[in-house]
């Protein structure tokens, strides 16, 4: 509104002063006989279109100047915002980015101390695997040794008992066989029941 006053009073201003300075121009080239109603018309003509011109520029163009104003401040102002969230995510970007080496260097120390820990697991559990693979082994080696010794007794009775019967074949002639015989009745009847 001020903007606006201010407008209108300047033209206003340099309207009059104008005229003034036309009327002061024409007394002194001619005095009053050179002064006559035409160019007075002129004059007046003059003095109507200027403030035809400063009305119509002080009514249509201050609002005009405003909205102009306030879209170059709105501009000016969303621009100021974008600026500041620029900068805002640059530092953050920046700082992260500072960050960053750090964090890589903690993700592989924190790997490194993985693999060694999964590493130390392997070899505990392969440890546990070759001591229960060797007590296995070893049952079942003392098993095999024992059906063995027990198939070895079996094959020794019965190679035993196939000598002690092929011997006694030998030995076995119809006379000793009568002698044994006789021998076990004897033995009985000497016998108290």
């Amino acid at each position: 509104m001020k903007l606006r006053r201010l407008i209108v009073s300047s033209l206003f201003v340099c309207g009059t002063l104008t005229f003034l300075a036309a009327a002061a121009h024409a007394a002194e080239e001619g005095g009053a006989n050179a002064a006559g109603p035409a160019e007075l018309f002129k004059w007046i003509n003059f003095a109507i279109v200027a403030a035809a011109l400063i009305w119509v520029f002080g009514k249509v163009l201050p609002p005009k100047f405003r909205a102009n104003a306030e879209k170059i401040s709105s501009a000016i102002t969303r621009a100021t915002a974008a600026k500041a969230e620029a900068e805002r995510k640059l530092k953050d970007a920046e700082q992260r980015l500072a960050r960053l080496e750090q964090e890589v260097r903690g993700l592989r120390e924190e790997a490194q101390r993985e693999a060694a820990a999964e590493a130390e697991r392997i070899r505990a559990l392969a440890k546990s695997d070759a001591e229960k693979i060797s007590l296995a082994a070893k049952a079942e080696i003392e098993a095999a040794e024992r059906a063995a010794r027990i198939e070895l007794k079996a094959l020794a009775a019965k190679l035993a008992v196939d000598r002690a019967e092929s011997l006694l074949a030998k030995q076995l002639n119809p006379q000793t066989q009568h002698a044994l015989i006789a021998g076990f009745v004897k033995a009985l009847q000497g016998s108290p029941n």
